[in-house]
């Protein structure tokens, strides 16, 4: 207890250069553990964004480029898939669910999502979590969207607030669908996914914006048109249009319509016996050039495709732990030169060389411990700062929770390597003799 107090007490005999000491190891605690905590939950962020789903279905491209632009609303995909092929696939033995999913249209710089009711009622995320409602209900006709928590919280939106779509990705958008305004009839819980982030609206609100937007170009561009004859058949054409789009309204309850193409769509299986089976018989379908790909497969192939990105993020914060490691070293080398004397006092009061050793030794892992500690409470006032950006940006859901085992192991290295390093001008101070010690001049 009274080597702890001497301790204390040489520390604060020196705090200028401790203080420095203190911070910079301080600062590498906060990121190795920031670092480690965000990799993780991106990781989990990653793998739990969809779950329940047995077979994900596009046109044929790569598979994490499938998967990333379905379910995470990364990238474009190249093609769509048509209305018949799903169909087909659809009715194949084995299969107890599907969820048509159309992109391609945005708000305010969101995705919109065009699907029918099996979405909101097989769609799992998590831990097979089914989607719930924070306000208000799913879409019943055409004219309906339910949007995410995060739509709602950052353009503060409410139940019953109509708002216009724009046909486009992300915040690049070519038109309006100013004819076609949609009113909010729901607000989703936060998932901690793309869900969060998108406006979802029945497959028929997606083929009836189309279809209008089409119909007012085909109309302007007859106007310019000088030739009667061409103005004629615009107008017999427009009529037509006018009558299919009546058409599709009169069908109540309907969500669907009638589209040409899909984006892509989510299949679950009555026996996991099935899924290979069908993907095998998706990949070599004829009429059309699909690829079906196993979400977890893919996430696997997806992390597996960043694993350098996180050594390198792990390596970037050893190295970090290390320099202010180093820089404890050479402030305790610095300043035992200037200690000589007060290690001689100690040697000539009765202090032992073991017990000099012993005071240097504690002396490096209070150094430590209080970086650590102040470390670590950087690393929640840093988490719980930067949570709504690393949300609201990039989709990761960050949990202010007690430190791992993993986090607390990487804590107890850093403390030992501390130890180790204070170790060597303990042993340096161990040796010099009492004689040594009293010839130093001041």
């Amino acid at each position: 207890m009274k080597l702890v107090t001497l301790a204390f007490k040489s520390i604060a005999n020196r705090k200028a250069s401790v203080l420095l000491t203190l911070f910079t190891i301080a600062i590498s605690v906060m990121l190795l553990l920031s670092i480690e905590r965000v990799r993780q939950e991106a990781k989990q962020s990653f793998s739990s964004t969809i779950s329940g789903t047995d077979l994900i279905v596009g046109a044929r491209t790569g598979d994490i480029q499938l998967l990333l632009s379905s379910v995470f609303r990364i990238g474009h995909a190249n093609n769509g898939l048509s209305w018949q092929s799903y169909e087909y696939i659809k009715a194949q033995r084995g299969v107890a669910w599907t969820i048509p999913i159309s992109l391609g249209d945005s708000h305010k710089g969101f995705s919109v999502l065009g699907s029918d009711d099996n979405y909101f009622k097989y769609y799992r995320y998590g831990k097979k979590q089914s989607l719930a409602f924070t306000n208000g209900r799913a879409y019943h006709n055409a004219q309906e969207v339910v949007i995410g928590s995060e739509v709602a919280k950052q353009l503060h939106y409410h139940i019953g607030q109509q708002i216009v779509v724009a046909h486009g990705m992300g915040n690049t958008s070519f038109h309006n669908h100013d004819d076609n305004p949609l009113t909010i009839v729901g607000i989703l819980e936060p998932t901690g996914t793309p869900v969060d982030k998108t406006l979802h609206v029945p497959l028929k609100a997606i083929e009836q914006m189309h279809s209008t937007s089409h119909r007012s170009t085909t109309h302007v561009v007859g106007r310019k048109n000088e030739n009667h004859a061409h103005h004629d058949e615009h107008e017999h054409h427009h009529d037509h249009s006018e009558h299919n789009h009546g058409a599709l309204d009169s069908e109540p309850g309907d969500l669907i319509g009638q589209p040409k193409q899909l984006t892509a769509f989510l299949m679950g299986f009555d026996s996991p016996l099935y899924t290979l089976q069908v993907r095998r018989n998706i990949n070599t379908y004829k009429p059309e050039a699909l690829s079906a790909i196993m979400p977890g497969v893919t996430l696997r192939e997806l992390w597996g495709m960043l694993d350098i990105v996180e050594k390198i993020l792990m390596l970037f914060s050893a190295v970090v732990v290390l320099i202010s490691l180093l820089g404890m070293l050479t402030t305790l080398l610095s300043s035992l030169s200037q200690r000589r004397r007060e290690l001689a006092i100690l040697r000539s009061v009765g202090a032992r060389p073991k017990h000099v050793f012993a005071l240097m030794c504690s002396e490096a892992v209070l150094i430590t411990a209080l970086g650590s500690i102040i470390g670590v409470a950087m690393f929640y006032i840093v988490m719980f700062i930067g949570k709504g950006v690393l949300q609201a940006q990039f989709g990761i859901a960050i949990s202010l929770s007690l430190l791992s085992d993993y986090e607390l192991m990487l804590l107890g290295v850093i403390m030992v390597s501390g130890t180790a390093i204070g170790a060597i001008p303990a042993i340096r101070a161990y040796f010099y003799s009492l004689n040594d010690g009293m010839s130093v001049k001041v």
